[in-house]
């Protein structure tokens, strides 16, 4: 295991959780990400809240340096790649020319997601709701019954624990060595607690792998910390 990582088993599977937020399957050299939201900052600007508009090309960067790296054979996304119906279109032709190479330079599966839920027309790769590859599962919304060998995003995971003397927030990998919930990758995605309701139903116990500034850290339920009530539902509603 590489320095700054950590090893999680899925269902029998044995992937590597990295810094990025990204998760690497050796054995079928794929990588996986999840919610990138592009052009999340195009549509809040619309919006009249201005934000500036770079996440795309951010998140487009920060995808490129994990390939170049890693050199997959195959990259997954978890769906909420595309922030809404028209990110597509308001793409900068600099950032879908970046993007179409790293589509170009391995296989690509697109699953479809909530805020996505129509195939990418300006891209190559498979389109599906899931797919289910060797042992694993991979979807957009993790299900509320037992899935065994589920990989899923959308929540946007993220755990508060105590370091040293003070309390930390950071995006995080939960799993319970059954089936496993990937943080969001996008620049501008904000994070639900793990500790929150909605992870109830798909949890009875968990294992959160925390992103830190030196590596990913695992923390049993123990060590976690509940968001105050009110952060949870700012959190809710700039998601």
């Amino acid at each position: 295991m590489k320095a700054g990582t950590s090893e999680i088993t899925v269902n029998g599977e044995h992937l590597v959780a990295l810094m990025s937020g990204a998760l690497f399957w050796p054995a079928k050299n794929s990588l996986i990400v999840s919610d990138l939201h592009f052009e999340k900052g195009s549509n809040f600007g619309a919006r009249g809240v201005l934000l500036p508009p770079y996440d795309t090309r951010t998140t487009i960067r920060r995808l490129a340096v994990i390939m170049a790296a890693i050199k997959p054979e195959r990259v997954i996304s978890l769906g909420d790649a595309f922030h809404d119906r028209g990110a597509e279109a308001r793409m900068d032709e600099e950032d879908a020319d970046a993007l179409a190479i790293l589509t170009g330079a391995a296989e690509w599966v697109w699953i479809l997601g909530n805020h996505d839920p129509e195939p990418p027309a300006r891209f190559a790769g498979a389109v599906a709701e899931e797919s289910n590859i060797g042992a694993l599962l991979f979807r957009h919304e993790p299900q509320p019954a037992p899935q065994p060998g589920e990989i899923a995003g959308h929540l946007h995971p993220v755990a508060r624990v105590k370091a040293e003397t003070r309390l930390i927030r950071r995006r995080c990998y939960a799993s319970d060595g059954t089936r496993l919930v990937l943080p969001a990758f996008g620049a501008y995605t904000g994070g639900l607690n793990v500790l929150d309701d909605a992870f109830a139903p798909i949890f009875s116990r968990v294992t959160c792998h925390v992103i830190g500034a030196e590596g990913v850290y695992p923390f049993s339920e123990a060590g976690l910390v509940a968001d105050p009530p009110n952060a949870v539902r700012l959190e809710r509603a700039a998601g």
